[in-house]
């Protein structure tokens, strides 16, 4: 909410300025451009051109009106619209009379700067400052190529470039100033909103590694103090698979937290790992492709496989196979008699036979079942 309401009051600011500007430069085209136009209409030479002009000045600051109502900036009509305001300057000039830059009749020199103005208030602080120079450069060749000026007239239009130029420049500094901060700010908004989201998923990450690490705490901690005390003998090969056990659900838990394509064959290969450490071959087979599991029902899926390949004797063979229905984990392994893990989530079913020395496990999950607690 505070994000919002910051990011409405920098709009509305933004288009504050934008109003007041067009207002200045209504007043200063409509009021003192036509009032100077009409007070020395017999002046020009051709009067109808300083009309032209003046319509093309009106224009430009109806459609400023126009856009501002409608919500909307300049974009590609910009270039064409600053293209009719310096075109129009310079029309005026072509028919101002000789010696009369920057005096009364010279009504564009303080009207096209700030229609120049209201199209380019929102681009960059040097867009504005290349169309005042235009501006400037056709007033001045005008005084120098057409007026012969005396130091009196480069003197009064040096005086009038201050304003003409001083007063548009400060607005478009202001301009450019609120949007730097308004950028910057939502450069740190993004960020701050950036690192709350990475500090919200690693206190997550950490939250399910703690409670996974508690869940282990219950077969690992025992085996190890019994390890430590010595009630446990490191060659029982009941202890030994036991410990297996443990270190494939370790390794499960830790491929849990990496972030690959496919998690539920990355893990199933952890636990392939520590089967093949003690000598055992695996085979493993994936067909089809299946939704991501979630991890508690990749936890079902992978516990058959892992606690089969953690007794297998000598060669175990892992089956994957899954569509959008239906996830299946299989595994065959001379394991001996081993107890049929129980799934903790409902939509996790297991199935297993056993032959002599051979166990075949199953665990199949249906995606479309939804899951409860």
């Amino acid at each position: 909410m505070g994000d919002a309401a910051e990011e409405v009051t920098r709009t509305q600011l933004r288009r504050g300025l934008r109003i007041a500007t067009s207002l200045v430069a209504m007043a200063t085209v409509f009021g003192l451009g036509g009032s100077n136009i009409l007070r020395h209409l017999e002046e020009y030479d051709s009067p109808l051109t300083q009309w032209a002009a003046f319509a093309a000045l009106a224009a430009v600051l109806g459609g400023e009106a126009l856009l501002i109502v409608r919500g909307r900036s300049w974009n590609r009509l910009r270039g064409p619209a600053i293209a009719v305001v310096l075109a129009a300057s310079a029309l005026s000039y072509v028919t101002l009379p000789d010696g009369r830059t920057s005096t009364g009749p010279d009504w564009i020199f303080g009207a096209a700067n700030w229609a120049g103005l209201v199209v380019l208030l929102d681009r960059p602080l040097r867009s504005v400052a290349l169309f005042l120079l235009a501006h400037e450069l056709t007033a001045l060749l005008n005084l120098l190529l057409l007026d012969d000026p005396s130091l009196p007239d480069m003197a009064r239009f040096c005086t009038g470039s201050v304003t003409v130029i001083g007063f548009p420049l400060c607005v478009a500094v202001v301009a450019s100033i609120l949007s730097g901060l308004s950028a910057r700010a939502a450069a740190a908004r993004e960020e701050v909103e950036r690192v709350r989201v990475s500090e919200a998923v690693a206190a997550e990450s950490h939250r399910r590694r703690q409670q996974r690490f508690a869940e282990l705490s219950v077969t690992t901690v025992p085996l190890l103090e019994g390890l430590a005390d010595g009630s446990l003998r490191p060659e029982d090969p009941a202890v030994q698979r036991r410990c297996a056990i443990e270190a494939a659900r370790m390794r499960r838990l830790f491929a849990e937290a990496d972030t690959v394509a496919n998690p539920l064959l990355h893990e199933l290969r952890h636990c392939i790992d520590v089967a093949d450490r003690k000598g055992v071959v695996v085979e493993l087979d994936a067909r089809g492709q299946w939704p991501e599991p979630p991890v508690a029902v990749r936890r079902d899926l992978t516990e058959a496989v892992l606690v089969a390949l953690a007794t297998a004797a000598s060669h175990a063979r892992v089956t994957v196979m899954g569509g959008a229905g239906l996830v299946s984990v299989s595994v065959v392994a001379d394991c001996g008699e081993i107890d049929v893990p129980k799934p903790a989530t409902p939509g996790v079913r297991v199935e297993a036979l056993h032959n002599d020395d051979t166990v075949w496990m199953e665990a199949q999950w249906q995606p479309n079942r939804r899951l409860t607690s």
